[in-house]
C-alpha cells in the first residue's frame, strides 16, 4: 500500500500538503522529508521488525519519520507531545528497541528487547506495525498492536479532496484516520498550533478549511466562546465528531449556528479503527455504521464490532475478542433498524439501589443550562444504595456553589427520575476533559 501513497505524492507534485501558521509544504517537500528520514534511519541501524518509540506530531518531521519507518518495515510505537509524561511507560510496555525524537532528529537506543508474540506475527508477515495506547486516565495504558499494512489498505480507494484541519491527536486512531485520508487523496492538511476555539476558527477562515474532525466537548466550547460569530466559517462543509458522547442540545445548537455544514457522528476505537458512518440528520444522535470490511452486532445491549482493520491484540491485557472474532466494545446502545444510538460505556453506568443511571442522559440536560460550561456525571460508592450520583461541573463564571446546586436540581426535576438527580456536586474551574477529549470521571462504580 505504501507504493500507492508514493504514486499519489509524486502525481501531486507542488500541490499543498501541509499548512502551518509558519509555512506551507508541498507534496515534493513531504517526499523529501520522508527520504531524509529514511537516510537517517538506515544510518542508525534500525531494521525491519525493530520496535521504535516515535515521539512526534503532525508536521514535516513527524509525518516524514512515520512514513520512513513504515518503508523500513519497523513497528512504530506512537506518542504525541501531550502524552510526554507517558514516554517511559510506553517504551517499557512496547519494549522499544529505539527512540526517535522528531523535532530534534535524535535517534537513540531504547533499552528493550522488542520481544512479544504479536510483534513476531508482524515480522513473520513482513508487515510494518503501529502500537496505539489508550488514554490510561486510570491505571496502566493498554497497547493495541496493529498491522500498518491493514490500516493503510483502507485508503487505497480514492476519496474526496478536502482541505482538512488536523484537530485530533497524532497518536489517536481518529487522528491517524484524518492524516491517512488526507494524504491518500493528495489533499491539504491544516495544522493548528493550538486547539482553542479562537485559534481553530482563525485557521478555518485563513486557510478555507472544509472539514473539521473534532470532539463534542470542543464543539460545546466553540459555541460558548462565540468564535463562530467572529470568524468567516463559510468554507466549512463537514464537521465530524466522536471520541465521546454527543449531547442532543449541543448538536441542535450547532446545527442552528452552522446550517450549511453537514454534521457527521463518527465511531471508532483504538482496537478496531474508524468505521464508515452516516448520521440520520444534523440534529440526530442516531448513526448508521458499517461498510466494506466492517460489521456490527448487539449482544445483551452491548455493541460488538468485526473489522478488517482490527488490532492483532493487546501487548499487556487480555484478549477482548469473542471466539468468533468480534470485538467487545463495552458500549451500551439502542437499535432502530440500521441505526444505533450510543448510551454510554457500560463501565460508566451508575447503579443506584438497583436502578441504572446513564451519565450521558443527565449530562445532556445539565448542559442545557447557560451557567454550565462542562459537566461529567459519575458514581461514588454508598454504603446503603451501592452508589450515589455525583456531578462535576465547570461553571461559566463566578457564583455561589449552593445557588448552582439548587439551579441544577431544579432544572433536572421533572425531567429525570429522582434517583438520577446528583446528590453530590464538585465544582472546578479547570477543563473536565483530557487532551484526547475524553471526560475525566473521578470515580465509577
Amino acid at each position: 500500500m505504501l507504493d500507492v501513497f508514493d504514486q499519489r505524492f509524486v502525481a501531486a507534485g507542488d500541490k499543498t500538503a501541509l499548512v502551518t501558521g509558519r509555512e506551507t509544504l508541498s507534496y515534493v517537500d513531504l517526499q523529501t522529508a520522508i527520504s531524509d528520514w529514511g537516510s537517517r534511519i538506515d544510518a542508525s541501524g534500525i531494521a525491519a521488525g525493530d520496535t521504535v518509540l516515535l515521539k512526534g506530531d503532525f508536521g514535516k518531521a513527524g509525518i516524514g519519520a512515520l512514513f520512513a519507518l513504515f518503508k523500513v518495515g519497523a513497528i512504530v510505537i506512537l506518542i504525541a507531545p501531550s502524552s510526554a509524561e507517558k514516554e517511559d511507560e510506553f517504551g517499557r510496555i512496547g519494549s522499544a528497541q529505539w527512540r526517535i525524537e522528531c523535532e530534534t532528529s535524535i535517534i537513540q537506543k531504547g533499552g528493550y528487547s522488542g520481544e512479544h508474540p504479536l510483534y513476531d506475527e508482524l515480522r513473520s508477515k513482513k508487515e510494518p506495525g503501529i502500537v496505539l495506547f489508550s488514554s490510561g486516565s486510570t491505571g496502566t495504558s493498554k497497547g493495541a498492536v496493529h498491522s500498518a499494512t491493514k490500516l493503510l489498505e483502507k485508503f487505497r480507494p480514492p476519496g474526496k479532496d478536502f482541505r482538512t484541519l488536523a484537530f485530533l491527536l497524532f497518536d489517536h486512531i481518529a487522528g491517524l484516520d484524518t492524516l491517512f485520508y488526507s494524504l491518500s487523496n493528495a489533499s491539504a492538511l491544516i495544522l493548528p498550533d493550538q486547539r482553542r476555539p479562537e485559534d481553530v476558527c482563525r485557521m478555518i477562515e485563513a486557510y478555507k478549511v472544509e472539514v473539521l474532525p473534532t470532539a463534542p466537548s470542543f464543539l460545546n466550547l466553540l459555541l460558548l466562546s462565540g468564535a463562530i460569530e467572529r470568524y468567516d466559517l463559510s468554507s466549512l462543509k463537514i464537521i465530524t465528531y466522536g471520541s465521546e458522547m454527543m449531547s442532543e442540545p449541543i448538536l441542535a445548537r450547532l446545527a442552528d449556528a452552522l446550517p450549511n455544514v453537514r454534521l457527521i457522528q463518527k465511531y471508532g476505537t483504538s482496537e478496531t479503527g474508524a468505521m464508515p458512518s452516516r448520521s440520520r440528520s444534523n440534529q440526530s444522535t442516531w448513526v448508521k455504521l458499517g461498510g466494506d470490511g466492517f460489521q456490527w452486532r448487539v449482544v445483551d445491549g452491548l455493541f460488538e464490532v468485526q473489522s478488517k482493520t482490527a488490532m492483532l491484540g493487546y501487548l499487556n491485557a487480555e484478549d477482548p475478542f469473542t471466539e468468533d472474532g468480534w470485538f467487545k466494545t463495552g458500549d451500551r446502545v439502542e437499535v432502530d433498524g440500521d441505526y444505533v444510538r450510543f448510551l454510554g460505556r457500560d463501565s460508566d453506568i451508575i447503579n443506584v439501589g438497583g436502578q441504572k443511571v446513564y451519565p450521558a442522559e443527565v449530562e445532556a440536560i445539565i448542559l442545557e443550562m447557560p451557567e454550565v460550561v462542562e459537566v461529567v456525571v459519575y458514581g461514588e460508592p454508598h454504603a446503603i444504595l451501592g452508589a450515589v450520583v455525583v456531578a462535576g461541573i465547570r461553571p461559566v463564571g463566578p457564583g455561589t456553589p449552593a445557588q448552582l446546586r439548587r439551579q441544577v436540581r431544579q432544572h433536572l426535576s421533572g425531567r429525570v427520575e429522582a434517583y438520577k438527580i446528583p446528590q453530590k456536586f464538585k465544582f472546578d474551574e479547570q477543563p473536565l476533559v483530557t487532551d484526547r477529549f475524553k471526560s475525566i470521571r473521578k470515580s465509577t462504580t
